[in-house]
């Protein structure tokens, strides 16, 4: 009995290595394609250009990164309030049975393709923002209204979740002290589950740096530095997308110095999810 617990301990110790593995196989990929490019044009050059002609070598990624950081932002101020709305009434202005009803519908958000999310971006809010707004409605706006119901499922899911955890005393001794039930809830249970919810942004700042089919779709793809949230855009991951394609030689090392761009900063926003998590935890 005990070797064959050993043994499975030690098949489960090898798929969580291989796992570790492919990561680490990946990284070194990615790494060794696009750091000569970065190192034969420059960090500063690289990641402070503002122009991108591959064609006469020259790569810079600029415009792209305040883009990808505008539709970012800008699906933020869409999905934090809309999310935290939808916990508080997950989690405590319905009755659990009800809740129950709720949840999938929340979760399936999640399981549709993002490519379904850009096809109903481009059909509806492209010409809505374009008859009512002007410019092309090929826009910073359209890819953060979109972005900003996409990340709805990851906000909500671990916010509630922070909010559940949270001991029964709180509410208890709030009530005790003669709050009302809403500001129970403002004043004692979403301070105590800042950390909690923090993190569930910044996981849903992560996703929504990272998608790139929807965006293609909707944003229009103008490599130039944006000045309005009605301005077509390119996002880091949009560019990999659209040009990897027929992209080769410097182009194609450039294209990976862009995902090395992406990789860096997805990271950080993770590192810093998982901080502020165990945070939560102690």
């Amino acid at each position: 009995m005990q070797l064959q617990e050993k043994i499975v301990e030690k098949v489960l110790f090898l798929i969580a290595l291989s796992s570790i593995f492919i990561l680490a196989l990946i990284t070194f990929f990615i790494f060794e394609e696009g750091i000569p490019l970065i190192l034969k044009v420059g960090p500063k050059a690289f990641l402070l250009g503002q122009k991108w002609i591959p064609s006469k070598g020259l790569f810079g990624i600029f415009p792209m990164i305040v883009s990808s950081f505008w539709v970012t932002i800008g699906a933020l101020l869409l999905g934090i309030p809309l999310g935290l709305a939808c916990t508080i009434f997950l989690s405590e202005l319905i009755p659990p049975s009800v809740g129950t009803l709720f949840r999938p519908a929340i979760q399936l958000l999640a399981a549709i393709p993002s490519v379904i999310y850009g096809f109903w971006g481009l059909i509806v809010l492209v010409p809505l923002i374009r008859n009512y707004m002007g410019g092309p409605g090929l826009s910073i706006l359209a890819g953060s209204l979109v972005l900003g119901f996409m990340i709805l499922p990851t906000i909500i899911t671990i916010s509630e979740d922070a909010l559940k955890a949270l001991p029964p005393s709180y509410k208890a001794g709030a009530f005790a002290l003669g709050a009302t039930h809403w500001q129970t809830i403002w004043r004692v249970l979403i301070p105590a589950a800042r950390s909690g919810i923090v993190a569930s942004v910044i996981l849903g700042m992560g996703r929504a740096l990272g998608e790139t089919m929807a965006m293609i779709m909707i944003l229009g793809n103008a490599v130039k530095m944006p000045t309005s949230f009605l301005d077509s855009a390119r996002t880091l991951t949009t560019n990999i997308g659209i040009e990897m394609g027929y992209a080769s030689g410097g182009h194609r090392q450039a294209l990976f110095a862009t995902g090395i761009v992406l990789f860096f900063i997805i990271m950080t926003l993770n590192t810093l999810a998982i901080f502020l998590s165990k945070r939560r935890a102690h």
